[in-house]
C-alpha cells in the first residue's frame, strides 16, 4: 500500500513544499492538493517547486475538474511538468465542487468530464484528442505518461470510472462503503472489457494520531469534524438526483446529512468548519482514522483487504507534522510494499 499526503495551498507555498519534502522522507509515495483557485493558491505553479526540491514524489490534484481551465491547458500544464521533472504527476479529477460552487457555476455533467478525461490523457501522452469540436495535439510532447484518477460516489460516477478511469478515488474511510463502491467500480470495468485489478484504488481521509485517552479522541473528532461536510455535498447532490431511498445509494452514506442545514465554501475543508455540527461522533469515527498508531493499523489492514492501493491521509488540521512522521514511523514501513 502506497501512502499520500493531502494539502491545500494555502499560503505561504513554502510551508506546504517543506511538508511534501517531510512526507517524502519517510516513505510518502505521492503529494495532493485541493484545487479550488478562488479558495487557494494556484495549484500548478506550487507543483512545479514540490517537484523541484524531492526525488520521486509524485504530486496531482484531489481534485480538478474538466472546467477551471481550459483541456488543452491542463493537459499542458501536466506534460510541461512531466517533461521537466520526469513523469511524476497523476490527474485526480472529478466534477467540480468549491472549485465551481464558489465561482457561482455548477459542476460539470458526467459526460462532459468522461471527455475530459480522454481528452486531458490523450494530449498529455502526445496524442490527438477533439476539444470543443476541434481536433488538437501538442507536438512538443515526448513520452508522457498521465495516469488519471476518477473522483466519485454515486451509481453513475463510479460506472464512469470502471469503464473509462486509470484509478478510483474514494473519499472517506469506511470499509462498508468502500467494499461497496469498489465493487460498483471493478463491476464497471468489467463489463466494459477492462481488467478490474487494473485500476487503482486510493481511499483518501483524514487521519488524527492520538495517545488513546479520551480527550484527545474528542479532540481529533472536532479537528477532523470538517470533512463528513465536505463528503456532504457530494451525499446531498446524491439525495437530490437520486432520492433518499432509491436503493441506488447506500443508505449508510445518506442518513447522515438529514440534519444538514446548507453550506458555506469559505470555511471549505477547515477543522473551524461552523456548517459541520450536524455531523455526527459516529460519522467522523467512519469516515476518517482516528486514535492511537494500532486503531489506523486495523482500519488500514481493512482497506487494504478490501484492495485498496493507496491511502492519502487528509492533514487539514492541527498536526500536520506530527501526523506525517507517526506515519513515516509507525505506518508506513509495515504496509509498503504490501
Amino acid at each position: 500500500m502506497d501512502f499520500g499526503l493531502v494539502l491545500q495551498t494555502d499560503p505561504p507555498a513554502r510551508l506546504l513544499v517543506d511538508r511534501m519534502k517531510r512526507a517524502e522522507a519517510v516513505g510518502f509515495s505521492h503529494g495532493w492538493t485541493f484545487d479550488s483557485v478562488v479558495l487557494w493558491q494556484e495549484p500548478f505553479v506550487v507543483y512545479s517547486r514540490i517537484l523541484a526540491e524531492t526525488r520521486t514524489l509524485t504530486v496531482g490534484p484531489m481534485v480538478t475538474n474538466p472546467s477551471t481551465r481550459s483541456w488543452e491547458v491542463t493537459a499542458s500544464l501536466f506534460a510541461t511538468l512531466n517533461d521537466m521533472y520526469g513523469n511524476r504527476t497523476v490527474c485526480g479529477i472529478g466534477r467540480g465542487d468549491s472549485a465551481m460552487r464558489v465561482a457561482g457555476r455548477k459542476p460539470a455533467t458526467l459526460a462532459r468530464l468522461g471527455q475530459a478525461m480522454h481528452a486531458i490523457k490523450e494530449l498529455a501522452e502526445g496524442r490527438e484528442a477533439e476539444v470543443d469540436g476541434t481536433a488538437m495535439r501538442l507536438p512538443w510532447v515526448r513520452d508522457g505518461a498521465l495516469p488519471v484518477w476518477m473522483g466519485a460516489y454515486g451509481p453513475k460516477a463510479l460506472e464512469l470510472t470502471g469503464r473509462q478511469a486509470d484509478g478510483f478515488i474514494l473519499q472517506l474511510a469506511d470499509p462498508y462503503l468502500t467494499e461497496w463502491m469498489v465493487k460498483s467500480v471493478r463491476t464497471a470495468a468489467e463489463q466494459a472489457g477492462r481488467d478490474p485489478a487494473s485500476i487503482t484504488i486510493c481511499v483518501a481521509a483524514p487521519a488524527y494520531v492520538t495517545d488513546g485517552s479520551p480527550e484527545q479522541l474528542a479532540h481529533a473528532r472536532e479537528q477532523c469534524r470538517w470533512f463528513g461536510g465536505m463528503v456532504g455535498n457530494h451525499v446531498a447532490d446524491l439525495v437530490a438526483r437520486y432520492g433518499e431511498h432509491s436503493g441506488l445509494v447506500p443508505e449508510a452514506l445518506t442518513d447522515y446529512i438529514k440534519a444538514r442545514q446548507g453550506y458555506d465554501y469559505s470555511h471549505h475543508g477547515r477543522a473551524d468548519n461552523p456548517d459541520t455540527a450536524f455531523v455526527p461522533d459516529g460519522i467522523v469515527d467512519r469516515f476518517c482514522l482516528l486514535g492511537p498508531l494500532s486503531a489506523h493499523r486495523d482500519r488500514l489492514e481493512q482497506l487494504r483487504d478490501l484492495g485498496v492501493d493507496q491511502f492519502a491521509v487528509y492533514a487539514m488540521h492541527d498536526a500536520v507534522e506530527e501526523v506525517i512522521d507517526a506515519y513515516g514511523s509507525g505506518i508506513v514501513p509495515e504496509f509498503s510494499g504490501a
